[in-house]
């Protein structure tokens, strides 16, 4: 019998090798991750997916600022919960077997400090007077290199509210699409009610979240690299490989790890250690069965 295993799948798995987020482009891309989440369900385990939406999120983004003139632009969460929706649509067609898909809420703290210093870089690089004009709608812009860019709340997610409806469809055998894009970003108010929130949360640490909340034995965050890397781009880089928490947390403290891009991987696979998980893995996508074996990537165990 296999073990209980929730994948995160990077954006890398929705989109061509180049970064193109066409329709076609993405169905293929799908079509190859679910390939290698195939293998894996044939070898008897228990599989939970989640994955990234960045690029159909700024897709959608843009749109909206096309045609914020014609339409009313909508919010955040609804793009998020449109994403966890097509790009679940095209999973449950390339795996063509028990499988189903769970548009996901995941609660965070009104008052979290996260919706004072919005950080979060979302969608495409526009030129200042672009940007005023949305900055008048109330969004929140700022300058970087290649021009200027969006910006949202990132919070620390808290809670995944579906995960019952997890829970069943996995008693009931189907292989699961949850928590997709980090969730969609909800609050709960005084009188209880819950309602969405322009945020985008971190999609790896919702992933460990996802497994904790399932109970998961394994973590693997599947990405565009074999392993996480010490001293990246120094002539001392070098790849890690089978590594404890503690190790792992003082490369971390070290500064190894950029925060744009393999920083959370590794945050995500220390939580999910440091709270009970058997083991975490960060590697490519081609390599994930073997990273369940616990032979291929950066294996973090306690």
């Amino acid at each position: 019998m296999g073990e209980r295993v929730v994948i995160a799948l990077g954006g890398n798995a929705m989109t061509a090798s180049d970064g193109s987020a066409s329709p076609q482009d993405q169905r293929r891309a799908v079509e190859g991750a679910m390939r290698h989440a195939a293998a894996l369900i044939a070898m008897g385990h228990q599989v939970v997916l989640t994955h990234g939406n960045g690029p159909q999120v700024g897709n959608l983004l843009l749109k909206n600022q096309l045609a914020a003139d014609v339409v009313p632009p909508v919010p955040l969460d609804w793009c998020g919960a449109q994403t966890q929706a097509t790009i679940g649509t095209l999973i449950l067609n390339a795996l063509e077997g028990r499988a189903a898909v769970v548009v996901t809420r995941t609660l965070v703290d009104p008052a979290d400090p996260a919706f004072h210093d919005p950080v979060k870089p979302i969608g495409r690089y526009f030129a200042e007077a672009e940007a005023r004009r949305f900055m008048e709608l109330g969004q929140t812009w700022r300058r970087f290199e290649k021009g200027w860019r969006r910006v949202v709340p990132s919070p620390e997610p808290l809670q995944i509210l579906d995960a019952p409806a997890v829970a069943a469809l996995m008693a009931a055998g189907f292989v699961v699409v949850a928590a997709g894009g980090g969730g969609v970003p909800v609050v709960r108010d005084r009188e209880g009610r819950l309602t969405g929130v322009e945020a985008v949360i971190d999609k790896d640490l919702v992933a460990t979240l996802l497994a904790r909340t399932v109970r998961a034995a394994s973590l693997v965050i599947a990405t565009d690299v074999p392993h996480a890397v010490m001293g990246f781009g120094t002539a001392h880089a070098r790849p890690i490989g089978p590594i404890t928490a503690s190790e792992l947390r003082e490369l971390q403290a070290a500064g190894h790890f950029a925060e744009g891009s393999m920083g959370p991987k590794v945050e995500a696979a220390l939580r999910f250690v440091e709270h009970g998980g058997d083991k975490a893995v960060i590697t490519s996508l081609e390599n994930i069965a073997e990273a369940v074996a616990g032979r291929a990537g950066t294996v973090v165990r306690k």
